[in-house]
Parts: C-alpha cells; sequence; structure tokens
C-alpha cells in the first residue's frame, strides 16, 4: 500500500514553477557566456578578420610563446600567493572573530556590524582608498609603523599589501558563516563538556571546531574561487598592468589585457577566451578535490 501511494503521488510541480525564474536567469547569465566563452577560445582570425577552427591551438600559444607565457605562470604564482595569504590569515581570523562574538560579550552586534561593513563597500572605493591611506606623498601610511611596512609600489611587498587588504574587505564573510555554525551548535553538548571540569579552550578544540569542519571546508572553497576570480582590487588599486612590473598580476588582470588589450597592446577575445578557459579549469580542479577529498572525509567522520 504504501508503494501504491509513492506511485500515485503527483511530482511537485509548484517547484518548478519556482526554480524556472532562477533557472532560467543562471543559464543565461552564466551557463551560457561560460560555455560560449570555451566554444570562443577554439576559434581565430587571420589577417582579413575570417574566423575559422583552430582547436587547442590558442592554448598551446599560451603556454609556449614566451611572452605570453611568462605572464600566465607569473599570474598563476601570484593567484595562489594571494589565495594562501586569505587562507592562512582571513579565513583564521575570521574563526577567531566568531568565537569572540559567540560569547555575548557586550556590544557584539554593534561589533559584527563593524566588521561587516567593508565587505558591503565597493571594491574601487576600496582599492582608491587605501591607495591614498598608503601614498608616500600625502597618506598617513608613513606615521604608522605598521602601515609603513606596507606598500603598493614595491614589487616585493606589493602584492603581500593587496591580499591584506582584501583580507580587510572581506573577513567578515567567514566571520559570519562560522558564528552562524557555532550558534547552532547544542549546548547541552558544551554544558555537558563543562560539567566534566573541560576548560574553554578543550570545549572549542574538541567539540566545536569538529562540528565546524564542514564549514571550514565550505568557507576554503569559497575563498579558492573567490581568490581565483579576482580582479577589481587588483585593477582599482593598480591598473590593468598590475603594477609594479606586474608583480600583482593575477589570472583576472591577465585574462583583462589579453582579451581586451591595454594601451598599446591590442585585445584578442579568442586568446582571452583561452585564458578564461585555463581559469575554469583550475576552479574545477580545486573544487573537484574539495569535493572528492575534504567533503568525502568529513562525512565519513560524522558517520
Amino acid at each position: 500500500m504504501t508503494s501504491m501511494r509513492k506511485l500515485n503521488r503527483k511530482f511537485p510541480v509548484h517547484i518548478l514553477v519556482f526554480l524556472f525564474p532562477a533557472v532560467l536567469i543562471y543559464t543565461v547569465f552564466m551557463i551560457y557566456p561560460m560555455i560560449d566563452s570555451l566554444r570562443l577560445s577554439l576559434f581565430s582570425s587571420d589577417a582579413k578578420n575570417v574566423v575559422h577552427w583552430v582547436g587547442l591551438e590558442n592554448y598551446r600559444e599560451l603556454l609556449t610563446d614566451p611572452t605570453l607565457s611568462n605572464r600566465l605562470w607569473g599570474a598563476l604564482k601570484n593567484n595562489l600567493i594571494f589565495f594562501v595569504i586569505h587562507m592562512c590569515v582571513q579565513n583564521p581570523v575570521g574563526l577567531l572573530l566568531a568565537y569572540l562574538l559567540s560569547l555575548k560579550i557586550r556590544g557584539s552586534v554593534v561589533y559584527r556590524t563593524l566588521i561587516f561593513t567593508p565587505t558591503v563597500l565597493s571594491v574601487v572605493i576600496v582599492g582608491f582608498a587605501w591607495k591614498l591611506i598608503l601614498s608616500p606623498l600625502w597618506g598617513i601610511s608613513s606615521h604608522i609603523p605598521l602601515l609603513n611596512l606596507m606598500n603598493l609600489g614595491v614589487e616585493n611587498s606589493a602584492l603581500i599589501t593587496l591580499s591584506l587588504i582584501s583580507v580587510w574587505q572581506y573577513v567578515g564573510i567567514p566571520m559570519m558563516l562560522f558564528l552562524a555554525s557555532i550558534i547552532r551548535i547544542p549546548e547541552e553538548f558544551l554544558e555537558a563538556a563543562r560539567v566534566d571540569g573541560a576548560n574553554a579552550w578543550t570545549i572549542f578544540w574538541k567539540i566545536q571546531f569538529p562540528l565546524l569542519l564542514p564549514t571550514a571546508g565550505i568557507v576554503g572553497v569559497l575563498t579558492f574561487v573567490g581568490n581565483f576570480n579576482a580582479f577589481d582590487l587588483v585593477y582599482s588599486a593598480q591598473g590593468a598592468l598590475a603594477g609594479p612590473s606586474f608583480s600583482t598580476d593575477l589570472l583576472g588582470t591577465f585574462f583583462y589585457r589579453t582579451f581586451f588589450g591595454f594601451q598599446l597592446q591590442g585585445g584578442n577575445p579568442y586568446l582571452g577566451s583561452a585564458v578564461a578557459g585555463i581559469m575554469l579549469l583550475i576552479i574545477l580542479v580545486g573544487v573537484l578535490i574539495y569535493l572528492f577529498g575534504f567533503q568525502r572525509r568529513i562525512e565519513n567522520v560524522e558517520l
């Protein structure tokens, strides 16, 4: 009887009605442009501007042409540094702030709002404001020892400086995700640990942190995807050339120069689409590693 009821149950058509607008918008503005960009990367044009199929030739040119390959590998290296700084600074700081705010200290709502506020600011405003602050001519960084170490005009420190600016702006996102997960932990677990004589560090490390691992995985993959799509902060602070001497060049700025061109460099949409294809491949590999590595281990621990 139960199986017959399941067979006679009508498919919930209303779910499709609610999902259709979102799926349509996402398909038109995300999936279709992505697929068409991959298609475009397999074509090129000759001197007469006639488009023809070249297969993987654009990718081969990116990897073998001395000028293009140097910029590509340099941008990839900078992107990895950019990502590592966010993983090692932004996410642990976000977790620490979330833990402190979960203690229900006085004014926690105000602190939470102040920390999250930079996240909603325009990246253009953030980049321009920090460029003024760190300017050696009219900025205030020369009067503050810590800021004096941050310099956007020096090759060795420009990328680290931009990374820390990005950390300052977006630390509110992992903070809120971790805070939401900490609040959801049943209070009975914590009370039982306190009755057994566990201190605050033991409770966090043995009870709260293991329960936060799924959120940590989500935060990590969001950080990875966001950092390998980064463009706007570097562009607003250092321009499309990602100076000085391409020391802050990321895959996003390299894609911009290749696709649209900049100054005396002509743009090539076909090579630019190939750069976008490489970016998609890197992000896809990273997400798959998370799905089939980190997430499965967490599920096995939970089981």
